[in-house]
């Protein structure tokens, strides 16, 4: 029968938009998830080109013969380390667009198909109404029903058939809009691949010229490779007394802790104070928030191991980050604390060991201590300035993060610039 064949049909069209719309919802999220990690992407390739300013603004102002040869390559292996990184993001950034273009394309293929098969379904029910557009031809079709529930039937697949009409009308509408919306995000896309393409070109370039200028002072100092080879041994052990001289203050710190709270079984461990333990969660809680200890720096010195720039079979563990800064910058702290220590080594520079609970930050290589032991101090709070080193022509501030006595990556705990 007439109405059985509709039913038919209209189930099967029905069933058809609705995998044309399953399609599109699972493109759509898919869409969606690529465009969350692009935005991910520029925030990163942002911090970097960030870090990249400042690396030129504190590293590379400076007149260089103010510097020596082995700051110099160490500034530009810190340069070019940022410079790769750069790289590497712009081009996942590419390579992301152009997954992204060509789910587009392929997306406006599949709308433009879809579209035509609405038009043609559209036109030709425009036709068959038009045929049978009469009235009389509407109520001719119900009095010939041999009963009423025939009758009802056929009533109920004239609305059913308008209504079905008015539908695809607006789902052509819906695909138009959804076919031009694609069209113009795939033009803009083209055009952030075209901008990523010649950043990563111009990249690449000044990073050539970078590793042209380490090779040229790496060749320069090759002759005296034995004098600065015996100067960064003598660094190495300066280092490693200091570290041992820190780790000391600290165990000394928490035993006289533990001992004025009348536990001695304790070792390495503070025991805390419900004020303590309060300061303590919230310095934990801050990770990753905590302020610099300086207004403006690059970290050029990561924390854990490292080798050697003249002596590959050369290398340091070190438990510092050390931040370049401005000349004279002042020095503040990162949290609410009480300062355990005020340590000088002979030969050496102060260093200041602020306590937060069973938690210490230490700000190594200082010019000026404007704090005393036992001080309170609070987040912010300007403690000393940084010592700019005339013959390397650097200021460095050495950072540490310790809980209890174990040392900790500080990096992580700092708030992204």
């Amino acid at each position: 029968m007439i109405h059985e064949k509709f039913y038919i049909k209209n189930s099967v069209k029905k069933l058809t938009c609705i995998l044309f719309l399953l399609g599109f919802l699972m493109s759509t999220t898919a869409g969606f998830a690529q465009s969350d990690k692009q935005k991910k992407l520029e925030a990163q390739r942002q911090q970097v080109l960030k870090e990249m300013k400042q690396i030129n603004a504190l590293l590379f102002t400076k007149k260089k013969e103010q510097k020596s040869a082995i700051t110099l390559i160490e500034d530009i292996n810190y340069k070019v380390s940022v410079r790769k990184n750069l790289i590497r993001i712009t081009n996942e950034q590419a390579n992301l667009l152009t997954r992204e273009i060509n789910n587009n394309q392929n997306e406006i293929a599949s709308l433009k198909t879809q579209l035509k098969e609405l038009k043609d379904d559209y036109a030709a029910m425009v036709v068959k109404s038009y045929k049978s557009k009469s009235e009389q031809s509407k109520v001719m079709f119900l009095l010939s029903s041999s009963n009423f529930q025939q009758a009802y039937k056929r009533l109920q697949y004239i609305k059913q058939y308008s209504n079905y009409q008015k539908e695809q009308g607006e789902a052509i509408k819906t695909k138009t809009k959804e076919l031009e919306q694609l069209n113009v995000e795939l033009s803009k896309q083209k055009e952030d691949k075209q901008k990523l393409i010649e950043e990563n070109r111009i990249a690449k370039r000044q990073l050539e010229n970078e590793l042209k200028e380490r090779e040229t002072l790496m060749a320069s100092i090759k002759s005296e490779m034995g004098k600065f080879a015996a100067q960064i041994k003598k660094k190495k052990q300066e280092a490693a007394r200091l570290d041992k001289e820190i780790d000391r203050l600290i165990k000394e710190t928490i035993a006289a802790s533990n001992k004025n709270s009348g536990k001695t079984t304790t070792k390495g461990k503070f025991v805390l104070t419900p004020e303590a333990k309060k300061l303590s969660a919230n310095f934990e809680s801050n990770r990753g928030k905590l302020g610099w200890p300086v207004a403006r720096g690059v970290i050029k010195g990561k924390f854990g191991k490292r080798r050697s720039l003249t002596d590959n079979s050369i290398t340091q563990n070190y438990k510092s980050i050390y931040i370049a800064t401005d000349t004279n910058s002042e020095v503040k702290a990162v949290f609410n604390g009480v300062v355990a220590q005020i340590h000088v080594m002979k030969r050496g520079n102060p260093t200041i060991l602020v306590r937060h609970g069973s938690y210490f930050s230490v700000y190594m290589n200082l010019s000026e201590v404007n704090v005393k032991k036992g001080d309170k101090v609070v987040t912010g709070q300007v403690i000393g300035k940084v010592f700019s080193n005339k013959s390397s022509g650097e200021s460095l501030l050495g950072f540490r993060i310790y809980k209890n006595d174990q040392v900790l990556n500080p990096e992580p705990w700092l708030a992204k610039y």
